[in-house]
């Protein structure tokens, strides 16, 4: 199954850009940890995984009656803290969470994706 893994804010007490070097090199570190699990775990594929920039870059497309609308910013709240995310493909939710364990302090959201066969 595959599952659309969401970070929520910057993953430690202060934001990345308040974090002396030695911070950001540990979260990174953890990042590396994250990624070399996955690549151990049998069943687990990482798919995909970026950071974000700042929510105010955000975009919001919204289509009504045909119309396309553009806005700046974020669309919802929970999206204004976004960090990054991951897909990847896991056997099951347990295994999804018991690798994220290792990530910065993060809230995370976790979506289970759909398989849609046209």
């Amino acid at each position: 199954m595959k599952y659309l893994v969401l970070l929520i804010g910057d993953g430690a007490e202060k934001p990345w850009s308040e974090q002396t070097e030695g911070e950001q090199g540990d979260a990174m570190a953890k990042f590396g940890e994250f990624d070399a699990a996955c690549r151990a775990r049998e069943g687990v594929e990482l798919l995909a995984g970026e950071a974000l920039s700042d929510s105010r870059d955000a975009t919001v497309m919204r289509t009504t009656a045909g119309r396309v609308a553009l806005t700046d910013g974020p669309y919802a709240e929970v999206i204004e803290g976004m960090g990054g995310f991951y897909l990847l493909e896991a056997p099951d939710l347990d295994v999804v969470v018991e690798l994220l364990r290792i990530l910065p302090p993060y809230d995370i959201q976790i979506h289970p994706t759909v398989d849609v066969t046209l």
